[in-house]
């Protein structure tokens, strides 16, 4: 088993890292708020508006294995710092992006943005999973998340409540109705709110990569393994000999993907059923509370009541039927002040079928990798490109079928996680071995 970090004082180091997935959770999720606001102010498709998904996830596929080699050149509290420069960095392109109302500028600030969080999360992830007992990661992985979907909570309604006011509904309708001078005058003052914010945001990450640089945060010594390690992991020469990693890589590719879908396209959905941008914002709101409803079940249950692999197994089985009920179910219901159809609730309710899965993924594909943990990391963090391809595939049939057949997307995914949870962790070799094969 790994050294794992060297300070003796994990409560520093999980406050540390805990401020960290809140940021990751800020600077994430009020791309569910971008997507429809950039749709309006940018006139843009469906497809077209979940490039601010693709345009942000993509960079962990692009930068998970170059920070790697960043985080073992210069250590892993050097590399969290540039890793939030470089987000503050993508925060600030948003300034020239608004002043001149191109799409494409606003994609490479998310780009950007992405890029810091491909650093950060490569670095995060491996510290809270190596940070105690094997058998407690998820309920580590679950208190990380809580912070992570806190912030997921608030940076939509927080973002809303600054660049949206209450005559926007009304001006919503009046676009179509404007001429070319008036309308672009209105979707200019429209996506100039974004500068403020960006800003601010920018400056924040600026001090918190200087205060991690002085902080006391510990490596961690990823390095070095125990001499059984040694022995089983002998003949391994590149991480393709893992067979549990690459698969658990590609159930991260899924799941976030998932995530991201249940998340980013429900106010979509609701627009779907004429409910209004100002009503229909708190909607990722209710999917983020379902998750930390998960994550608190899984830190009272796990490893106590449950074992976290039992745990996600039971979470994808969920997710499979949830999708099913998203796509067949019908009827008008009243909750929490919104009439709405029945499915957007099963929508919601993916919170919390995904909330155990990320905790349940990470401990299964990082197991025994001993030197090659940290490549292993970047290999898990490259899976996060999933959550820039699936909202595209989303978007794509949106457009083609409709916003609640596109849900089909989620099915195969969660079948996968579910092999996955059930027997895919559990490889050690890509064919049986020889003395397994019939004669």
């Amino acid at each position: 088993m790994q050294k794992g970090i060297k300070n003796p004082s994990t409560l520093t180091s999980m406050l540390i890292i805990g401020g960290l997935f809140f940021i990751f959770g800020f600077v994430t999720w009020v791309n569910a708020i971008l997507i429809p606001y950039f749709k309006i102010t940018c006139e843009l498709s469906n497809f077209q508006s979940y490039l601010v998904a693709f345009a942000f996830y993509i960079s962990y596929f692009v930068m998970s294995v170059p920070s790697s080699y960043l985080l073992k050149s210069v250590g892993f509290k050097n590399g969290i710092m540039l890793g939030l420069w470089i987000m503050a960095a993508g925060a600030f392109i948003f300034i020239p992006a608004a002043l001149t109302r191109t799409y494409e500028v606003f994609l490479l600030g998310l780009f950007t943005i992405g890029s810091g969080l491909a650093v950060l999360q490569s670095a995060a992830n491996p510290y809270i999973t190596i940070l105690g007992p094997r058998e407690k990661a998820a309920q580590r992985i679950s208190i990380m998340g809580i912070c992570n979907k806190g912030a997921g909570i608030l940076a939509p309604l927080l973002f809303a409540s600054v660049v949206l006011k209450v005559t926007d509904s009304e001006l919503f309708k009046l676009l179509p109705l404007m001429d070319a001078v008036q309308k672009n005058a209105a979707l200019n003052e429209l996506i100039r709110r974004v500068i403020t914010p960006y800003t601010c945001i920018g400056v924040v990450l600026l001090a918190l990569g200087a205060f991690i640089r002085f902080s006391p945060l510990p490596e961690i010594d990823t390095e070095h393994e125990s001499p059984e390690m040694a022995i089983a992991n002998a003949s391994k020469k590149n991480i393709f000999h893992f067979p549990h990693l690459i698969l658990g890589a590609l159930a991260i590719f899924l799941h976030v993907g998932t995530q991201v879908i249940a998340i980013d396209t429900i106010i979509g959905y609701a627009n779907s059923m004429h409910i209004p941008l100002m009503e229909a914002r708190v909607f990722p709101s209710y999917t983020l509370l379902a998750t930390i409803a998960g994550y608190l079940l899984g830190i009272v249950c796990i490893p106590r009541y449950i074992k976290q692999v039992n745990a996600f197994r039971i979470c994808t089985f969920l997710g499979i039927a949830l999708t099913l009920l998203i796509i067949f179910a019908h009827g008008r219901v009243a909750l929490l002040g919104h009439v709405t159809d029945i499915s957007i609730w099963f929508v919601v309710l993916l919170g919390l079928a995904n909330s155990l899965v990320w905790a349940g993924i990470w401990p299964l594909a990082l197991h025994d990798l001993g030197r090659f943990t940290k490549l292993g990391a970047s290999i898990m963090i490259m899976g996060l490109c999933g959550s820039a391809i699936l909202p595209l595939i989303y978007g794509h049939y949106a457009d083609a079928w409709d916003v609640r057949r596109a849900y089909w997307v989620l099915f195969p995914c969660y079948i996968y996680l579910a092999f996955y949870a059930v027997y895919g962790h559990t490889m050690r070799r890509w064919l049986p071995a020889k003395s397994m094969l019939p004669a």
